[in-house]
C-alpha cells in the first residue's frame, strides 16, 4: 500500500469514527427529547418549567437529534462505502449549515439594536397579554421561568407589571406581580414561597398545567425582585460571552474539519477506482 492509499484510508476511517460518535450523540439527544415528552411530570418538578414550554423544548431536542443522526449517517456511510454522491451531499449540507451560522452571527452583531428592540417588544406584549388567553400560555410560562431563574421582575423594572388587568382580582386591590417575581431568599419564612408558587418549587408537589388554575400573583410591596430582566440578561451574556464565542468557534472549526476531510476523500476517490480497475 502506497503512502497516498494509507492517507486515504486514514481520512476515511477518521471521518467514519467522528460521524459515528455524532450519530450516537444525536441518538442520545433524540431519546432525551422523547423521554421528556413521555415523563413530563419528573422534569416539570425538577427544572421548575411548566408543561407548555417543556413540551416545546422536548420537541426541539427530538428534531435536533434526528437532524444530527441524519447528517452523521451520511458521513458514516459515505466514508465507509466510499460513495461520492453521499460524500458530496454531506459536504453540501455542512457547507449550508456553516454558511447559515456565519450569516446569523453577522446579523446578530450588526443588528444588535434592532434585535434588542424586538426582544423588548415581544416581552412587553407577553406582559400586557399575561393570562388573557388561557389556551396560549407557553410564552408567558417561559417568561415566568426567565424571571425565576435570573432573579428579576419585568423587562425594565417590576413596574412593567403594574396595572396589568390579569394581576388584579378587584379594582380596590393594589399593584401585583406574578409569583415568579417573588424573592424567597429575602424572607426567613421559606414555606411562603412553596405555598404561593409550587410550580417553581423543586421540593413542592406538582400541580396541573397552570392555565387550569388561578393566576398566581403577589403584592408588589412584598418581597419581590426589584431589578428588571434586561440588565440581568445583559450581565449574563457579558459574563458568558467567552464561553459562547468559544463554543461557536469550536463548532465552526469542527464543521470545517469535516468538510475538509469529506471533500479530500471525495476528490481522491478517482485514485481508488483507478487502482481497482488495474487489479481487475
Amino acid at each position: 500500500m502506497s503512502a497516498h492509499d494509507g492517507c486515504l484510508s486514514l481520512v476515511k476511517y477518521l471521518l467514519f469514527v467522528f460521524n459515528l460518535f455524532f450519530f450516537v450523540l444525536g441518538s442520545l439527544i433524540f431519546c432525551f427529547g422523547i423521554w421528556i415528552l413521555i415523563d413530563k411530570t419528573s422534569f416539570v418538578s425538577f427544572v421548575g418549567l411548566s408543561f407548555m414550554p417543556l413540551q416545546i423544548w422536548s420537541k426541539v431536542l427530538a428534531v435536533s437529534g434526528i437532524l444530527t443522526m441524519g447528517l452523521a449517517l451520511l458521513g458514516c456511510v459515505g466514508a465507509l462505502k466510499e460513495f461520492r454522491c453521499l460524500l458530496g451531499l454531506y459536504f453540501g449540507t455542512l457547507l449550508l449549515l456553516f454558511a447559515t451560522q456565519i450569516t446569523l452571527g453577522i446579523l446578530i452583531s450588526t443588528q444588535r439594536v434592532q434585535l434588542k428592540k424586538k426582544v423588548k417588544d415581544v416581552v412587553q406584549k407577553t406582559i400586557q397579554n399575561y393570562r388573557t388567553h388561557p389556551e396560549e400560555t407557553a410564552a408567558e410560562e417561559s417568561w415566568d421561568y426567565v424571571q425565576f431563574q435570573l432573579r428579576c421582575c419585568g423587562w425594565e423594572s417590576p413596574q412593567d407589571w403594574f396595572h396589568i388587568p390579569s394581576m388584579r382580582r378587584n379594582e380596590s386591590e393594589g399593584d401585583r406581580v406574578p409569583c415568579s417575581c417573588y424573592n424567597s431568599s429575602a424572607t426567613n419564612d421559606s414555606t411562603i414561597f412553596d405555598k404561593i408558587s409550587p410550580q417553581f418549587s423543586r421540593l413542592g408537589s406538582l400541580g396541573q398545567p397552570r392555565h387550569n388554575v388561578e393566576v398566581c400573583s403577589v403584592p408588589a410591596n412584598s418581597h419581590i425582585y426589584q431589578q428588571g430582566c434586561e440588565r440581568n440578561l445583559s450581565n449574563w451574556l457579558t459574563n458568558n460571552l467567552i464561553s459562547i464565542v468559544g463554543i461557536c468557534l469550536g463548532v465552526g472549526l469542527l464543521e470545517l474539519s469535516f468538510m475538509t476531510l469529506s471533500i479530500f476523500l471525495c476528490r481522491n476517490l478517482d485514485h481508488v477506482y483507478d487502482r481497482l480497475a488495474r487489479y481487475r
